[in-house]
């Protein structure tokens, strides 16, 4: 026999991956947010560098788009594997999320108020060993729409 308990209402979903018209799938706000609030936890396999290699890339059609979340220089978050919807959210240049790394663990979190409706982003801020040339700019092309857009997901600063 179930029974009920006083006390606990069940959770709501405060987000949904659906269609983006930024790219593929997104991540949208079901809620409002206030600044500084956790929205998601980013979570995944973490795995090491040379696994993350190995497993490079995802998908051999789009060889640049991964799941990897870096948590250091050693360790990375896959959220292919045992990942959950915050693997969807898309990058911005002008984001409205912020990844923050508290001990191992990457939370996603609200820079300003967002609001119902509304597609969650964060700065990917990718960085390469390559010098940044246009051609690499091009080979991780951004489709944010932002004012501000640097029209790449690379660093704007490698050194970033």
């Amino acid at each position: 026999m179930k029974r009920a308990v006083a006390g606990r209402a069940a959770r709501q979903p405060r987000i949904e991956t659906r269609r983006s018209e930024v790219h593929g799938l997104g991540v949208f706000a079901l809620d409002t947010f206030a600044p500084g609030e956790t929205i998601v936890e980013y979570v995944g396999e973490i795995i090491d560098l040379q696994e993350a290699l190995r497993r490079h890339p995802h998908d051999p059609n789009d060889p640049h788009h991964t799941f990897y979340f870096h948590i250091d220089d050693r360790r990375v978050i896959d959220g292919l594997h045992g990942g959950n919807d915050s693997r969807w959210i898309n990058h911005s240049c002008q984001p409205n999320c912020e990844p923050d790394q508290v001990k191992g663990r990457i939370f996603i979190k609200a820079r300003r108020p967002i609001f119902r409706g509304e597609e969650l982003s964060f700065d990917y801020g990718l960085v390469s060993d390559e010098p940044l040339t246009d051609e690499l700019k091009a080979a991780y092309p951004c489709f944010c729409g932002a004012k501000k857009c640097r029209g790449t997901l690379l660093a704007s600063s490698l050194s970033a």
